[in-house]
């Protein structure tokens, strides 16, 4: 592990070098490690209400280029 912060301009570098169009290219963050209760409870620390989202202590952070995102339709396997 360095000291070395993560800088804005590491960020810019970084999708420079995949190729990505900043101004063209639809690009999303998104939070993955997270949960969503789908039990209803009390509102407390063991029972949240549903749709009560936890960050998991691992959780990261996912920069998406959904410009780039292939749309491959199944097919039915051939007979």
């Amino acid at each position: 592990m360095t000291d070395a912060k993560f800088t804005q301009d590491d960020l810019w570098n970084l999708v420079a070098e995949l190729g990505w169009d900043v101004r063209n290219d639809d690009i999303v963050l998104q939070v993955g490690g997270t949960s969503v209760y789908e039990i209803d409870g009390a509102g407390t620390k063991w029972a949240p209400v549903k749709g009560t989202r936890k960050y998991n202590k691992d959780a990261f952070i996912v920069i998406k280029n959904r410009t780039r995102d292939p749309i491959v339709p199944s097919q039915a396997p051939d007979k």
